[in-house]
């Protein structure tokens, strides 16, 4: 029998729509994005998540990546942009042209402290969305046919990137030093995938938009475990804590559910990877 875990709430705060939870061990902090409320939060994990920081954007916010001084590469809306410890804002790069339908969604860094960014059709149809990675040099593509990029992982060696493309429920994997081919690796058909992020063990853990609950699969698909969340749009996990053994687990306000928007938090006898720190350009 599949082992089910259940997930509490992590605290009173809701969110309009949370995504995107980073780990930041040297200042014991969680961040994360509320992308319809156009911020970024952070919180201790006192009593559950307490919050402690918000910076304000002028439009959506669709991911957060830390560095080790403690700045933060934030995606705005069609731009990345560092805010330094001390509050300043630079521009990093513009990763969609001005006047984009769509907006740039999750993010991650890789093992090399490199950060990955997608963008999303709202409408879910155009199929020219697309991942890319910030290198020293600029900007290199690493997908251009996607509808709504989402969640990232790597295997616990470094060599596999993990990718979703939510509308067609489609988790990717192809080998990252260097960028091979990319090959389907699985499909979700009952719910949507979204956030992703993958434990010690080189398992996926996969928030299912519209199934209110958190899947942990093994890279070829099959299902190992269950997180029931009490918010129908589960959006995004992460491992956080010392130990990296508690799952946060990001939702929407979206339906009018009681448990939406919030955050929770589960203990599901996994220890996710040390989360690398971005290094800036």
């Amino acid at each position: 029998m599949t082992p089910q875990f259940a997930a509490r709430p992590a605290g009173p705060g809701t969110y309009a729509l949370a995504e995107g939870p980073v780990w930041d061990p040297a200042r014991q902090r969680l961040l994360w994005v509320d992308i319809d409320g156009h911020a970024v939060h952070a919180g201790s994990l006192a009593a559950g998540v307490t919050p402690t920081g918000r910076w304000d954007f002028g439009a959506t916010v669709g991911a957060v990546a830390v560095a080790a001084d403690g700045s933060l590469l934030v995606a705005e809306r069609e731009t990345l942009t560092r805010v330094g410890p001390d509050g300043s804002r630079t521009h990093v790069a513009r990763v969609l042209k001005e006047g984009h339908p769509g907006r740039l969604n999750d993010g991650a860094v890789d093992p090399a402290g490199r950060f990955l960014v997608g963008s999303l059709d709202p409408a879910g149809k155009s199929g020219t969305e697309v991942l890319v990675r910030l290198d020293d040099g600029g900007l290199t593509t690493i997908d251009d046919d996607l509808t709504l990029s989402n969640g990232l992982a790597w295997s616990p060696d470094g060599r596999t990137l993990y990718s979703i493309d939510t509308v067609p429920g489609v988790v990717w994997a192809r080998d990252y030093e260097p960028l091979g081919e990319r090959r389907e690796a699985f499909r979700i058909a009952d719910g949507h995938p979204d956030g992703m992020c993958a434990d010690t063990d080189g398992n996926l853990w996969i928030a299912i938009w519209g199934g209110g609950r958190v899947e942990c699969r093994t890279p070829e698909g099959r299902l190992l475990a269950t997180v029931a969340v009490d918010a129908p749009h589960t959006s995004s996990v992460a491992f956080a804590g010392p130990d990296l053994d508690l799952l946060v687990v990001t939702t929407a306000r979206q339906d009018g559910h009681s448990g939406s928007g919030r955050l929770f938090l589960a203990r599901v006898n996994a220890t996710g990877l040390l989360p690398p720190y971005w290094k800036g350009v």
